[in-house]
Order: C-alpha cells, then structure tokens, then sequence
C-alpha cells in the first residue's frame, strides 16, 4: 500500500492572520480594465477637462463684483459683464456634454469589464473537478455568478471614473481657494485628517459586514435553489415540510435583512457629521473674513463671494469621494469571493505534452494497474471551515479541513479489459463500483497506480480526447430544461436531423417521440421530469449513441423500470454496447450474464473475475448475490433457445424476439 501526502495540513487561523492585503485584489481590478486603456485614458482626460472648467467659473464670478459690477472706481462696465455672464452659461453647457460622452464610456468599460469577470469565472468553474461540486452548494456557486458579479458593477461601471473625477474636482477646488485665501482655506481643512481617520474605520466595518451580507445571501440562494427545484418541491410535498422550508427561507431572510439594515447605518453619523461641518463652514467663513477685515487684512467681496462659492462645491464631491472610498473597500470583499474562485487551481489538470487520443484509432482497452484510489478532501468556498492560503493573490481559500484518513475507497486494484468486450461490475453497495468507472474518463486521479487506454496513462492524453472516447449513461439520466432534440444533440451539437432521429431509432425512443404533439420539440422540462424514468434512459442512450464513443460505461440504466420498459431500454443498450467496449456496473444480475468478463468487488478489493457460468462455480461474492436476488423463490425469466441449470439455479441465455415470461421456480 503506497504511503504519502494525501492532502495538506490546515490550521485554525484567525481573522487578522486570513485578513488579505487590499493593494493584490487593486492590482489584479486594474489588470481587469487593461483591455480598456484607450477608454479610460479619454475618461480621465474629459474628467480632468471638466473639472477645470469648473474651478474657472468662481473665477468668473469674482470678476464680476470686483471687476463689472462694483469695480474700484465704481463704473459698471456691462460689456465686460456681458462675456462674463456667457462664460458663466457656456461652461456648464460643455462640461455636461462632455459628462454625457464619459458616461457612455464608463459604461462601456465597466459592463465589458464585468461580462469579462463573468465569463473568466463561469470558464474557470467549467475546469474545475467533480470534488469540487460535491462539497459546494450549486446555490452558494450561483450567488457568486449572480449576486457578487452584480454587487461589483458599480466599482466597475462608475466607482473608478467617480474617484478620478471627485479627486480632480477636490484638487482644483482646494488650488483656486488657496490662490483666494489661504487663511479661510485652513480654515476648511483643520479638521478633514480626523475626518479621513473615521472614515477608515467606518470602511473597515463595511467591509466586514459586506462580506457577511454576501454570505448570507449565498445561503439564501442556495436555499431557493435546494428548495424550489423539482425535487425539492416533491420531496417537501412527500414528507409535509414545506413550513419547515418556508421557516428555514424566513430566517434567513431576517438574517439577510438585519445585515442589509447594519450595512446601510453605518457611517451615517460620520456622513451627518461631515455634512454639518459643511452646513456651518460658511457662517464660520464669515465670521474669520470680518476679523480679517476688522485687522486690515483686504479681502474683497469678490473674493468671499467666490470662496463660499467654491467651498459649497467642495461639499458635494469631496461626501461622493468619502463615499465611494468606503464603497471601494466594501466591494473588495466581493472582488476576494470572486477572486477565491478564480484561484482555485483544478486538481485535475491536462500535463503539458498530453497526447490526444485519434478517435478512429481508439480500440478500447481499459486496463487497471496496481490502483489505489481515496476520495480527496473537497475544498469549498462557504459556511464556518478552516482556512488555507491557496495562490499568490492575497487571497486566503477556505478549505474543508481534514478528516482523519479514511481507508482506500479502491485498494491495489489490477484488471484489464480487451477492445469490444462487455464488462460487468458487481458488487454490495459502498463496494467501489462508480469509483472504478470515475476512474476511466479520469473526473478523480488515482492515489497510485494507472488507469490506462490502450496502454496509455489517461494523465498522459488530454483531457477532451479522453471525453470523447468514453460516454456514459448514468443510473440517472440529466436532461436540461429544453427540447427533446436539443438534449439529444448536446453530444454532437453539429449533429443533422437525421442523425438525431437514426439515433432514436436505435435507443428505442423514436416512435415515442413522434407520438408527442410537437415531436422532437417537446420540452423536456426542468431534469426531464415530463419524460418518465424509461423515456429519460432511452434519450440518454440516444445522446451516447449520436455521440459514437469507442468506450461505454452503463451505470445500472435498467434499475427501478417496470419490466416492459425495461425490456425497450435493454434492447437500446443491446445496440448501443454493439462493437464497443463497454462497463456496466449491474445491480440487476439478469441484465449481464452474458458478459464477457465479470468483476466482483467488495471493500474496494478485487475478489474474483471470471465469466457468468465461472463465478456461479466458484461459489463466491457473485453467487451470493445471484442467490440473493433469485434464490429465494418466483422470478421473472425470459424463456430462450434452451433453459440452463448452473449449480442447481436456473438461467437464460440471450432472448429471442418473441420471448415469452413465465415463472420459474429455482
């Protein structure tokens, strides 16, 4: 038994120790926007053009009492106060059409910017292994798509261009007040550093609390999803829980709620606060310019004029800057849960130099050697777990911790399979039979050992030829929200009508489906639940079919059918396993006892292999089962070209066409 490393030691941290640095998440948003350099440069450029036509119009009105209407020698010059005034109208024309253009372009760049973080993160998920599906909720993995995509749309769309604006805005304001009056300009700013102090506190609580929120509203979603699926209706119709799913919702709606509401209070008293201040700095302004004129200081009512102007507009951009300061840090709690996907490396990867299987020279031998295979501990992005570093992101990855080593789910198993043979699974349930079959189209990497392909590594093939040399058709079938031609073509999406229909015809639901009042068009419904469990096999079987792969694997596909659909499903299986290699793991002895090869497994070990008849005559884990199904009295047997006694039971060999029941009594 090969002995090692079978995933990482994780410890307990705390939250200052997992606390990320926010200067990686700003690095890799402005890596996001790179793409869009030219917008952006235009952007600034308009933000800044604005901004100092803006800082010009105090300017102007100074000019105007000092110079136009109360000049020195006390002449009205309404010439001068004429272009004036028009400068003072056509100044805000401008700047509002150029405010109209950098919307656009901030628009533009933020939507781009945000379709692209969508798609990176829905492609890197698609890579992502089977592990990693089953240990997080479908919910939790939607509300990261959905919600915190949605929640970082204004960072993206309006937070960037917001800062470059409000901080150009600020700058110039504060430039033209002190060219005005630098007395009355320290006056506005004595206390703006405490201002700037509250405010990181402030951000700092935001973000914490949007990272909660974010959570919670994962949950929710995960709860909607569980709950109002298909099955989970019928499952809470079946055992009367739908208050209890309704309470379970409401909670943690309440949860959502009281977050919502914390978030959203905190930091209005520092923003009251702050506007206060700005409410009552022009009064204060007044009463500092009549000491400084009372001590000869000369200042004039241009002057004041202008000053308070600027001071007023100084209010509104420099609250927007503090705002969407604390805006930025909230969303970068969003930004570190999308990025914490999206540097979750596969740990099924396709090795640089992998071969690419040719399909018209797959033969189909499947060989097992010396395999030792665990389950590896899943890794997950939601609920109260340990923690782990995970990248070089600044972003700590929340892992599942460790479970005390569990034994080999697979232990030093060794088999091989020839090209075109029909290969049988069996076994008690636990015993490792799905693993096994995992294992071929490589969705888990063995511990130690090999799976191979005609004698190659499946880690050495790449991982799309490996994908198209081996279908499956699975105990139970998935099919979309979509119609019946549509989940048939999902194997070959250039496939013809013909193709579709000839694959049907060979699955054994053709005629079925022409009896539906729109044919092929039908809609199957959310996981085919309009179709019954015989109809969603044969459609299954009909999308491996059209498909064509040189390596089958039947996961059981005639369990739990009445007999007479399980008659029409056998029989599509019958061609569909027809010169190709096949696996099938069988629950229902009767459905593989012509099989070339069986395989008995117990505990994840090997026990016996050998054909129908051998197995029988060795008295085995096979004729145990083959006399717990059928030794205990009236079966349902198909009569044949002759009727076989092995070991005192009694068998059939293959059907005929006009195969009759009756009950045999073993």
């Amino acid at each position: 038994m090969p002995r090692g490393d079978h995933g990482p030691t994780v410890t307990q941290l705390s939250d200052e120790e997992i606390r990320a640095d926010n200067a990686p998440i700003l690095s890799r948003i402005a890596r996001m926007l790179r793409p869009y350099r030219g917008k952006m440069v235009a952007v600034a450029v308009a933000v800044v053009v604005a901004a100092v036509l803006t800082s010009i119009v105090p300017f102007l009105t100074k000019a105007v009492f000092d110079k136009a209407l109360f000049p020195p020698d006390g002449d009205i010059r309404i010439h001068l106060l004429a272009w004036l005034v028009v400068g003072m109208c056509v100044i805000p024309i401008v700047t509002a059409l150029i405010g109209i253009g950098q919307n656009w372009l901030t628009s533009t760049i933020g939507n781009s910017a945000m379709a692209d973080l969508r798609g990176d993160l829905f492609a890197h998920l698609q890579k992502m292994e089977l592990a990693f599906f089953t240990a997080t909720k479908t919910g939790a993995i939607q509300s990261r798509l959905a919600n915190d995509v949605a929640g970082v749309r204004t960072v993206l769309t309006d937070t960037a261009t917001s800062i470059l604006q409000n901080s150009v805005t600020v700058i110039a304001a504060f430039v033209s007040m002190v060219i005005l009056s630098w007395q009355l300009t320290l006056l506005t700013l004595i206390v703006l550093p405490l201002f700037v102090w509250i405010q990181l506190q402030v951000g700092k609580r935001r973000q914490k609390l949007a990272r909660r929120t974010q959570e919670s509203l994962s949950e929710m979603t995960a709860i909607t999803e569980e709950a109002l699926s298909v099955s989970g209706i019928l499952l809470s119709k079946v055992f009367n829980r739908a208050d209890s799913e309704v309470e379970r919702y409401r909670e943690a709606n309440r949860n959502q709620t009281r977050l919502q509401v914390e978030q959203a209070m905190t930091g209005r008293a520092f923003f009251a606060t702050v506007q206060t201040f700005f409410a009552i700095t022009p009064a204060l302004i007044y009463l500092v310019a009549g000491f400084m004129l009372q001590g000869g200081t000369s200042l004039t009512a241009g002057t004041l004029v202008a000053f308070t102007t600027l001071q007023a507009r100084l209010q509104m951009p420099l609250l927007q800057l503090m705002r969407v300061t604390l805006d930025v840090q909230t969303s970068l709690a969003l930004f570190r849960r999308l990025f914490e996907y999206l540097d979750l490396e596969p740990a099924i990867a396709e090795r640089p130099g992998a071969l690419a299987l040719n399909p018209r020279d797959v033969r189909g031998g499947i060989e097992f050697r010396d395999v030792y295979f665990r389950y590896p501990e899943p890794r997950a992005l939601s609920g109260s777990v340990s923690r782990d570093r995970f990248g070089d992101s600044g972003v700590r990855i929340e892992r599942i911790a460790p479970a005390p080593e569990q034994g080999w789910a697979l232990d030093a198993i060794s088999l091989t399979v020839r090209p075109g043979q029909l290969a049988a699974i069996v076994g008690p349930s636990g015993s490792g039979k799905t693993t096994m079959t995992y294992l071929v189209p490589r969705f888990y990497d063995v511990d130690s050992g090999a799976v191979l392909i005609d004698g190659t590594d499946v880690r050495d093939l790449t991982m799309g030829s490996v994908a198209d040399a081996v279908g499956m058709v699975t105990q139970e079938p998935y099919l979309f929200h979509g119609s019946i031609r549509d989940n048939i073509a999902y194997a070959k999406p250039d496939a013809s009508a013909e193709e579709i229909e000839q694959a049907a015809r060979d699955a054994n639901i053709h005629d079925r489906i022409l009896s539906f009042a729109d044919g092929y068009e039908t809609i199957t419904g959310e996981r085919g639940y309009r179709l019954s469990g015989g109809e969603k096999q044969r459609l299954a079987i009909a999308r491996v079919l059209l498909m064509d792969p040189r390596i089958l694997i039947l996961d059981e596909a005639t369990s739990a059918l009445d007999t007479e659909t399980e008659r029409l499903v056998q029989d599509a299986l019958e061609r569909a396993t027809h010169n190709r290699t096949t696996i099938a793991i069988a629950h229902r002895l009767s459905t593989i006892h012509n099989a070339d090869v069986i395989f008995g497994l117990e505990d994840g070990h090997l026990v016996e292999q050998g054909t129908h008849d051998e197995l029988l005559a060795l008295g085995g884990l096979y004729s145990r089962l083959y006399v717990e199904q059928f030794g205990a009295g009236q079966i349902e047997a198909r009569f044949t070209d002759g009727v076989r006694f092995v070991n005192g039971s009694t068998y059939c060999d293959k059907p005929r066409s006009d195969e009759r029941r009756a009950d045999i009594s073993l």
